[in-house]
């Protein structure tokens, strides 16, 4: 038996609501049926999700995502760079063109280094 590979991605966030308000209006993704304590976002191949902690986890306890690296693919990088600029948002990475296209990495409301890329 064998793995397949990642089926499903969520962060562990402080405030659902605000971290899938954030998703949804700064990255224009859309919302699916979620199970509580969750809201998960109909993105393709692989589902990603914004959860509640789970118990015994202190999302303040050390830099969140410290070692992980989160990917999400945009058909227009530099315009989503824009918007996110143009809302405040804060850019740990500008961008620049490498193998996967422009690139940059942006901090979400917890602080999650997310990087957004526009090469399939």
């Amino acid at each position: 038996m064998t793995v397949t590979g990642p089926d499903f991605l969520a962060l562990q966030v402080r405030d659902l609501e605000r971290a899938a308000e954030f998703y949804e209006t700064q990255l224009g993704l859309r919302r699916v049926p979620s199970p509580p304590g969750a809201v998960v976002f109909g993105t393709t191949p692989v589902p990603f999700a914004v959860r509640e902690a789970l118990p015994g986890v202190d999302l303040d306890a050390a830099p969140l995502g410290a070692g992980v690296a989160l990917w999400l693919h945009a058909e227009d990088a530099q315009g989503v760079h824009d918007r996110l600029v143009a809302a405040g948002v804060p850019v740990v990475t500008p961008p620049f063109d490498g193998p996967f296209g422009r690139t940059f990495v942006f901090a979400d409301p917890d602080g999650y280094a997310v990087t957004i890329h526009d090469k399939a």
